[in-house]
């Protein structure tokens, strides 16, 4: 059984921030998905300080796969 939609418009999402792990509303947020800008700013010098890292997998590039790529 769905919810009529303007119930739905009265439901507010609450996700955990990824830095603080507290609650906080996603509607109506500037600071999404964080709950502050204090936060935000934690988590981006953290991406400044390479604390985070996209894995890559090893052994892509060889001499010898450059030589015949060219």
């Amino acid at each position: 059984m769905s919810t009529p939609l303007h119930q739905q418009q009265n439901l507010r999402t609450m996700i955990q921030c990824p830095t603080c792990q507290q609650p906080t509303l996603w509607q109506d947020n500037p600071h999404r998905p964080f709950c502050s800008d204090r936060c935000r700013l934690l988590d981006l010098g953290c991406w400044a300080d390479e604390e985070y890292r996209v894995p890559a997998e090893d052994g892509g590039i060889t001499p010898e796969s450059l030589e015949n790529f060219e």
